[in-house]
């Protein structure tokens, strides 16, 4: 079972001075939303979307939450944003999932901290390198660990629609 997606944010606009403020370019939002749209189709509703508060990020999240179940909540934790400590936040993660172990999660952040996150909820030595918008799907439970089940880019998604 999938209960914890992880994913990067669509492309941005070139880096700036205010990282922070970076916005998602028009091929950044299509990108998002092929994904919104393969994960509706093969995956349950998520009950939580948490995404980093940068405006690349949220925009991202949004655009996954506009096709989920209305129940799905989005929260912006500061624990995600790029530099953030990947084992402190699987704690944190530990916690809110232990008051509800069947949750499913989609986590939307930024590289490297995606890579790093892969590699805290499943195998030491498994911290792929994400393309813009490509997600990862994890079968975890805090008491047993995490198994990468698959990864799927926009570019991965071009190739299966042939």
């Amino acid at each position: 079972m999938v209960n914890l997606v992880i994913m990067r944010h669509g492309e941005a606009e070139p880096l700036s001075s205010e990282d922070s403020q970076r916005q998602l370019t028009d091929r950044g939002r299509h990108e998002v939303n092929q994904m919104a749209l393969w994960l509706q189709q093969h995956y349950a509703a998520f009950d939580w979307v948490w995404a980093s508060p940068y405006k690349r990020t949220r925009q991202t999240a949004e655009l996954m939450l506009a096709k989920q179940a209305p129940f799905s909540q989005l929260d912006l934790l500061p624990e995600l944003v790029p530099d953030a400590d990947a084992a402190l936040f699987k704690s944190y993660f530990d916690a809110c999932i232990s008051e509800k172990p069947d949750a499913r999660v989609l986590l939307v952040s930024h590289m490297p901290l995606v890579s790093f996150l892969v590699e805290a909820f499943t195998l030491p030595g498994q911290a792929p390198i994400f393309s813009t918008a490509q997600l990862a799907c994890i079968d975890y439970s805090p008491e047993q660990g995490g198994k990468l089940l698959e990864r799927l880019s926009p570019a991965d998604l071009a190739l299966l629609s042939f």
